[in-house]
C-alpha cells in the first residue's frame, strides 16, 4: 500500500510538471528574431525570501536592458526576466498564467507590442479586449503585486536611424495609443519607452528594431527608478 501511494505521488508530481511546463517560444517571422540569448524565462536564485521579487516581461528589447536593471537592483530585489516573441492573443494569456506561477512577484513590469504589427496577427477588434484580459490575468494571479506597463519602442528605417519606418512605426504608434488608454482605465502606470528612444534615435542600431548599449541604459534606468518608486521606497 505504501509503495502504491509513493508511485501515485510520483505520477501526480510528474503530471503536474507537464501541465505547468512553459512552452518553448518561436517567432516564424525572420525579420524580428531575438537579439542576445533568445526567448526564455530566466530566474534569479532566491537566497533571501524577504527580499522583493520582480518580473520583467518583454521582447528582445528586454535582452538589452535587463542586465542594467539586475545590476542596479542587486541586493535590493530579485529580478526574473521573461523574454518572448508573443503578441496579444488568448494563447499568450494562457502562457502568462504559467509564467506568473513561477512567482509570487511583488512587481510585474511588462511590454507586449513589437511582434504584433504584422497584418493579420491580431484579429480586427480583438486588440483592446485581449490587452485588458492580459492585465486581468496578472491582477488575478498576483492581486497584491504592483504593475507597470512599458510601451513599445520605435522602429527606424534600416540603415537610416534618423527616419522612422513608414510601414511598421505607424502601427506601433496606434497600438501604443490604444494601450495607453487601457492602462489609464485599469490604473496601471506607464514607462514611456517610445518617447525616450524617439528623442535618441541616433542610438538605434540600424537594423530597424534594436538599439545600442547607451539606449538600453536609458531604458534600464527608467525601469529601476519606477521599481524603486513602486516597491522599494514605499513609506
Amino acid at each position: 500500500m505504501k509503495m502504491f501511494r509513493s508511485v501515485c505521488l510520483i505520477l501526480f508530481v510528474s503530471i503536474q510538471a507537464l501541465i505547468a511546463e512553459i512552452p518553448k517560444a518561436n517567432e516564424p517571422d525572420q525579420r524580428v528574431q531575438a537579439e542576445g540569448k533568445g526567448w526564455r524565462l530566466e530566474k534569479a536564485v532566491i537566497k533571501d525570501t524577504e527580499r522583493p521579487r520582480i518580473l520583467l516581461i518583454g521582447d528582445s528589447i528586454l535582452n538589452g536592458y535587463a542586465r542594467h536593471v539586475i545590476k542596479k537592483l542587486s541586493g535590493k530585489a530579485y529580478v526574473d526576466i521573461w523574454v518572448n516573441p508573443y503578441h496579444q492573443s488568448q494563447g499568450l494569456n494562457k502562457i502568462l498564467t504559467l509564467v506568473l506561477s513561477e512567482g509570487p512577484y511583488d512587481l510585474v513590469h511588462f511590454n507586449v507590442g513589437l511582434h504584433g504589427w504584422q497584418e493579420g496577427r491580431i484579429k480586427k477588434g480583438t486588440f483592446v479586449p485581449l490587452t485588458k484580459d492580459y492585465v486581468k490575468v496578472i491582477k488575478s494571479k498576483l492581486p497584491k503585486a504592483k504593475l507597470i506597463w512599458a510601451n513599445t519602442t520605435p522602429v527606424t528605417v534600416k540603415n537610416n536611424v534618423k527616419e522612422l519606418d513608414p510601414e511598421i512605426n505607424p502601427t506601433i504608434i496606434e497600438h501604443n495609443k490604444m494601450v495607453d488608454s487601457i492602462m489609464k482605465e485599469m490604473g496601471v502606470p506607464m514607462n514611456d519607452f517610445y518617447s525616450i528612444l524617439n528623442k535618441n534615435r541616433n542610438l538605434a542600431k540600424g537594423d530597424r528594431f534594436h538599439w545600442t548599449g547607451p539606449a538600453y541604459s536609458l531604458l534600464g534606468e527608467m525601469v529601476v527608478k519606477s521599481a524603486e518608486r513602486e516597491i522599494l521606497f514605499r513609506p
